[in-house]
């Protein structure tokens, strides 16, 4: 089998970090390799590669074949591009100075491009972090509204009752005093009742006598023998 250039897994269990290999195909996939060309850690933003360019390049040119992965990390960092450029030296299509220089200027713009996704997806996170504080900001606004909305509903309900308190105070004090005039007045026309039919009592302290009613026709037959 032709030789492989592959990953070899490093790293704790979910904390994966990977060399990159030349090895024989018939070893396994983390066993004996013949030559570490570079590293690749997946869990950085973007991810880490750092890889001997000039290595990669001739490992490639002499028949070794990569992985998906690895053919992936080669077309990332520009190791495809530089072959290709080699290639045409050979072909006498161009000097090794302008194959050189071509690949200094894709290195450049490369780098260029990421270092603007990363500016792009810091200022992405900034951007959401600003909406997320505004969203937080008209929320917590929202809640002080309600709260105070509530608050005032609370104020003039207690406002209500205590007006209902006094209210009913105010005529419960005018009913007792209408109830206390109306049993004064019965109490003094129960007394002058009272005196009006008790006897007089005379200058000396005695009861006086009451003169005694005398029948009609017997005073009409005293006068009537005066006469006679």
């Amino acid at each position: 089998m032709p030789t492989k250039i592959r990953l070899q897994r490093h790293g704790k269990k979910g904390e994966p970090f990977y060399h990159i290999v030349i090895a024989d195909g018939r070893a396994p996939r983390d066993g004996k390799f013949i030559e570490n060309i570079g590293t690749y850690n997946p869990l950085t933003i973007p991810a880490d590669i750092k890889i001997n360019v000039d290595r990669a390049v001739y490992w490639y040119m002499t028949g070794a074949q990569p992985t998906e992965t690895v053919k992936a990390i080669f077309s990332y960092k520009g190791i495809l591009y530089k072959v290709h450029l080699l290639k045409g030296v050979k072909k006498g299509a161009m000097t090794e100075e302008q194959a050189d220089e071509k690949f200094e200027e894709w290195k450049q713009d490369k780098e260029s491009r990421i270092l603007g996704k990363i500016k792009d997806k810091e200022l992405g996170k900034k951007n959401d972090l600003k909406k997320r504080l505004e969203n937080e900001v008209k929320v917590n606004e929202s809640k002080a509204t309600e709260l105070a909305r509530k608050r005032a509903a609370l104020k003039d309900a207690e406002r209500a009752a205590k007006h209902a308190a006094e209210t009913s105070a105010d005529e419960n004090i005018e009913e007792v005093a209408e109830v206390t005039e109306e049993a004064v007045e019965l109490i003094v026309e129960e007394q002058t009742e009272a005196i009006a039919d008790s006897p007089v009592e005379a200058a000396d302290g005695s009861p006086a006598e009451t003169p005694a009613e005398t029948p009609a026709e017997e005073t009409g037959t005293e006068e009537q023998t005066t006469a006679e």
